[in-house]
């Protein structure tokens, strides 16, 4: 069994990397950018929190839902055609989001984009797993990385400047100008490439699978409560199970090939999802809501609060890239398993955070758990495709996508619900007499706090609140830090032998 399109052994190989690591740039701004715009955008739209909120999560379901059939559809038709299609869907639904009327039309054009989203990523890790081999597929991974990096590190601050001085509308065309350019000018030089024995998708497995992608999520969603969030849960745990036993059966959304079927090897493959599932939790889900203390607790601006998290956020540019080259001498296993100790240090000492600290006490630590989440992060894409055949590498980019985006969505929802409860908790305890009504104060840490939305409180009532809820994310940072350490030590256990090495 054979690919359509080998590795090649020319210079222009490294061409395809431009186009590929502009796009991993993107990704981020897509999300990044509209999360930090929601404020403006209810003020302009209108909508409550709730409704607001999908402005991000149509996007993440969309995405985290169709990676893996969009991985198994690029090994079908064309992993070139998958990625153009994707920065086309791009274009469309940026230009249209631009000039939506109201806030029903904004979030359905965010699943859209999701769609787009998944078809670029998956393409992109598909395309370099087939020019390159060995020492090269690492570096070049790595390259990848390291893009995906810049775009977490200087998104937050581009999308709050172009909100700030040009609206929140003008992210979304500036995402249309970069798809347009990487369109004209490097989608040209990528070669096209297929696996010719694959059959087709399994689009009830798709469909089922996207269901219980949204089921993990309003599984975790805060504010769920009475008996509407309960009959809410127990439809996201049917959805959710059958979501799951499709995909034990499965593996793939890729129908059976003649020559069996093709479902990759369990352990290999579904080993290395530890590293995007656990980088979720602890470096995901924390770039997310540490802007949101800043701007509630201490105040600050959205372009203040993206330059606060340049600590964790700006190693992604260069840790990615040192830990490929460090790959070609020690176990990749054993390189992420140090990083998320790293990282599990970096929260730790991030238990000193304080309504009245400065920014600067916080900087070490953020700096640990960027420079510690950034090892895995540079080795995950390439291992992911290591371990398996290169006619399958379009599948096995489905399989890691999906794990990565599905492990981010359900950890972004779990730790905003793990902060919401910890801080009504400690206010439990902290409030005296009649000072604070509970079940208000929930409401509206629901409704803002907890979103990053603006909280008019009264002046002894909101340094309680705001207590509380650093009160919180020492206890968010503790978990994060076990779960790191956790994650460790099954990088150590699981991923240290030569099946999870990356190929010489």
């Amino acid at each position: 069994m054979t690919d359509t399109t080998a590795a090649s052994g020319h210079d222009d190989r490294y061409k395809v990397l431009t186009p590929i690591c502009i796009s991993a740039v993107i990704i981020p701004l897509v999300f990044t950018g509209p999360a930090i715009s929601t404020p403006a955008v209810g003020r302009d739209l209108g909508g409550d929190q709730a409704s607001l909120s999908w402005i991000v999560n149509a996007y993440a379901i969309a995405f985290g839902g169709c990676v893996m059939a969009a991985g198994a559809l690029g090994d079908h038709i064309g992993r070139k055609r998958c990625f153009v299609s994707g920065l086309v869907l791009f274009t469309i639904t940026s230009v249209l989001i631009g000039f939506t009327p109201n806030l029903l039309a904004l979030n359905l054009l965010r699943a859209v984009e999701g769609i787009g989203g998944a078809f670029v990523l998956t393409s992109a890790t598909s395309l370099l797993a087939q020019e390159f081999e060995g020492d090269e597929r690492t570096r070049a991974f790595s390259l990848l990385g390291t893009a995906f990096g810049a775009g977490l590190a200087f998104g937050p601050i581009a999308s709050g400047f172009l909100i700030e001085t040009l609206g929140w509308r003008s992210p979304y065309f500036a995402i249309a100008l970069i798809s347009i350019l990487i369109l004209a000018f490097g989608t040209p030089r990528i070669r096209e490439s297929r696996n010719p024995d694959a059959k087709g998708i399994d689009w009830s497995g798709t469909i089922l699978f996207t269901a219980g992608t949204g089921a993990a999520y309003l599984w975790d969603r805060p504010g769920t409560t009475g008996r509407v969030g309960q009959r809410s849960r127990r439809c996201a745990l049917h959805r959710l199970g059958a979501a799951a036993h499709r995909l034990r059966d499965c593996g793939t959304t890729e129908r059976p090939t003649d020559a069996g079927p093709v479902a990759v090897p369990l352990s290999p493959v579904y080993r290395v999802q530890i590293l995007p599932v656990a980088t979720g939790f602890s470096f995901i889900a924390l770039i997310v809501y540490l802007p949101i203390w800043f701007i509630a607790v201490q105040a600050r601006d959205e372009f203040a609060a993206g330059l606060a998290i340049l600590p964790p956020t700006a190693p992604m540019l260069v840790v990615p890239l040192l830990a490929g080259r460090l790959a070609r001498r020690l176990s990749p296993g054993i390189l992420s398993g140090v990083g998320f100790l790293i990282s599990a240090a970096g929260a730790l000492l991030l238990l000193g955070m304080s309504p009245g600290t400065s920014v600067w006490p916080m900087v070490l630590p953020m700096l640990l758990i960027g420079i510690g989440s950034g090892i895995p992060c540079g080795l995950m894409d390439a291992l992911s495709v290591s371990v398996v055949p290169k006619e399958r590498a379009g599948m096995a980019a489905g399989i890691f996508t999906t794990m990565r985006v599905a492990g981010e969505a359900i950890a972004i929802a779990a730790i905003g619900a793990a902060l919401i409860g910890f801080t009504v908790g400690r206010l439990s305890v902290r409030s005296t007499e009649q000072t604070i009504t509970l079940p208000e104060t929930a409401a509206v840490l629901a409704n803002g706090i907890g979103s990053g939305a603006t909280v008019n409180l009264g002046a002894s009532v909101s340094a309680l609140v705001y207590e509380s809820y650093t009160d919180a994310f020492h206890a968010v940072l503790i978990v994060l830090a076990v779960l790191a350490a956790l994650a460790a030590m099954v990088c150590f256990l699981t991923l240290r032998t030569s099946t999870a090495k990356l190929p010489t």
